[in-house]
């Protein structure tokens, strides 16, 4: 009896625990969004001539690998932005992979 109630709450634990590092994740991925290139992301991507990323991750029109090529290569008007986002300071303070940085701003927007 008292194994099985271990196991239920280390269960519990470690589900609550993922669901932090969720939460920690998008509220890193909305500081790069604010911060990236010192003026956000949103002074180009939420312009009404620039694509609206929010949307077109929501409609499934821009996949996360899609996402992340150009944040790492750039494309037409879009410059690289790996470098940008790994400046912002929670990035830092996380210590967070480029791919981490990445996968945290595609989370935040998704939502």
């Amino acid at each position: 009896m008292k194994k099985s109630f271990g196991l239920l709450v280390g269960a519990a634990l470690i589900a609550i625990s993922g669901q932090v590092a969720a939460n920690e994740a998008e509220e890193i991925g909305a500081k790069i969004y604010e911060r990236a290139f010192g003026r956000g992301c949103g002074a180009c991507h939420d312009i009404a001539s620039n694509p609206q990323l929010k949307e077109l991750i929501k409609a499934g029109k821009l996949p996360k690998d899609q996402f992340s090529k150009v944040l790492k290569e750039g494309k037409n008007g879009m410059p690289k932005a790996t470098a940008a986002i790994m400046e912002v300071g929670p990035v830092k303070k996380a210590g967070l992979t480029e791919d981490q940085a990445i996968d945290a701003v595609y989370s935040y927007l998704s939502k």
